[in-house]
């Protein structure tokens, strides 16, 4: 078996986990409905987070050309990986009894959340370098500006308490997202 073999199946274990648990957390609201009142920014939330798991499973066939695999890159792809587990696990948490709803779990825990998806958009630097140079350029000059811009949103969305702001960054980094996968993969 050669090592990216290898590798994607990791990476698939701990992917399949991490979708299981966002469809686990989300079932939950059609076969407890009153156990638990959904929030449609959580909601939203769940929804990026599953869009970004297929779009990280489908990136990360760009490994396969990787010629040379270290253990240094094998810990940065499996971290990248793990960040997305953390954040399904921080959307859909075992209990919620300490809160009030997932309303009010979501502001309680924002700072763990956001400071996760921060995470993913620097690691995910790492991994497209990780890829090489000339599909790194093939990104263009947006890629960076679009880690950049994420990353700092994050960051402020930690502080900001407001909820208009956290539902238009919910709706922007969705549809941003959803623009980004159709203008450099439906375009091949």
């Amino acid at each position: 078996m050669d090592k990216f073999a290898h590798i994607r199946m990791i990476l698939g274990f701990i992917l399949s986990l991490s979708i299981a648990h966002l469809l686990r957390g989300v079932t939950k609201f059609i076969v407890h409905p009153t156990k638990s009142r959904p929030y449609w920014i959580h909601l939203l939330w769940a929804l990026y987070i599953f869009l970004a798991l297929v779009y990280f499973w489908w990136w990360e066939y760009r490994l396969s050309q990787l010629h040379e695999w270290t253990f240094a890159a094998y810990s940065l792809v499996i971290f990248y990986i793990v960040l997305y587990y953390i954040i399904c696990f921080l959307l859909f948490p075992e209990d919620l009894s300490e809160y009030e709803g997932y309303k009010d779990y979501f502001f309680a825990r924002k700072q763990w959340f956001y400071g996760m998806l921060g995470a993913t958009f620097l690691v995910d630097m790492a991994d497209t370098f990780l890829k090489g140079e000339a599909y790194f350029d093939r990104l263009g000059p947006e890629y960076p500006i679009r880690v950049a811009a994420h990353f700092l949103l994050c960051m402020v969305a930690i502080r900001v308490k407001n909820e208009r702001f956290h539902g238009g960054l919910v709706i922007l980094f969705l549809l941003y997202n959803i623009s980004w996968i159709l203008r450099n993969y439906f375009v091949e």
